[in-house]
């Protein structure tokens, strides 16, 4: 009997030296307790994502039933402004159709859509292509302007005139190199929220000649039908 159960003990441990052999082997030399939650992969382990860019690269998100924007305006006569619409430029250098003078694009005031583009030559152009053009606006078209070196040299009162019934509070006091990014709409009865104005003064213009570059964004609510 003793006999016997030596045997067996010996069988017993040759099957644990085995199963230890074919677990080292195989799976590592250690044991370690592993939970489910490490095993999918703790938070800390996991790539961070980084969320989506805000439209027009803006830092803030823009509610349903508005339009994201962002307006620049030009950098002395060295960088063209740039206008974007819904993550969507719709004039700036890189596109090559941004001009020294008022840079313009309309917009549909209902869906966003880019309806034309335009530049004005305001120190040696001819004001009156201005005039023609802001007089055929459709109503409730939304007007998206960036300036770029010299806004206002050929300006005239007629042009100020109708610049303010967009929703301008500063078209009538425009001057020579002033910085000026502005947005309204034809039809609007009251001023628009959207515009800023850099005076030219020598005194505290960031560029020799010129006042810094002017950045606006935010969002435009859509015109209701």
């Amino acid at each position: 009997m003793r006999l016997a159960g030596l045997i067996r003990v010996t069988a017993v441990l040759f099957s644990l030296a085995t199963a230890w052999f074919f677990v080292h082997t195989y799976f590592g030399a250690s044991w370690k307790v592993v939970s489910l939650r490490s095993w999918q992969g703790s938070g800390a382990d996991l790539p961070k994502l980084n969320p989506p860019p805000n439209k027009c690269n803006n830092k803030r998100s823009c509610p349903e039933n508005s339009l994201a924007f962002k307006v620049v305006s030009g950098a002395a006569n060295v960088v063209g402004p740039s206008i974007c619409l819904e993550d969507k430029i719709l004039m700036s250098g890189i596109k090559n159709n941004v001009e020294s003078g008022l840079n313009i694009a309309l917009v549909n005031g209902t869906n966003g859509q880019l309806l034309k583009t335009a530049t004005f030559n305001m120190y040696s152009g001819d004001v009156k292509l201005l005039l023609d053009f802001l007089k055929v606006i459709p109503h409730g078209t939304i007007v998206m302007v960036a300036s770029y070196d010299d806004p206002a040299t050929k300006l005239n009162d007629e042009a100020r005139t109708l610049l303010s019934e967009l929703g301008s509070s500063y078209a009538s006091k425009l001057g020579f190199r002033d910085n000026w990014t502005f947005i309204g709409a034809k039809g609007l009865q009251e001023k628009s929220p959207y515009e800023q104005h850099l005076k030219n003064d020598a005194a505290k213009n960031k560029y020799d000649g010129w006042p810094e570059v002017l950045e606006m964004e935010g969002c435009i609510p859509k015109k209701m039908d």
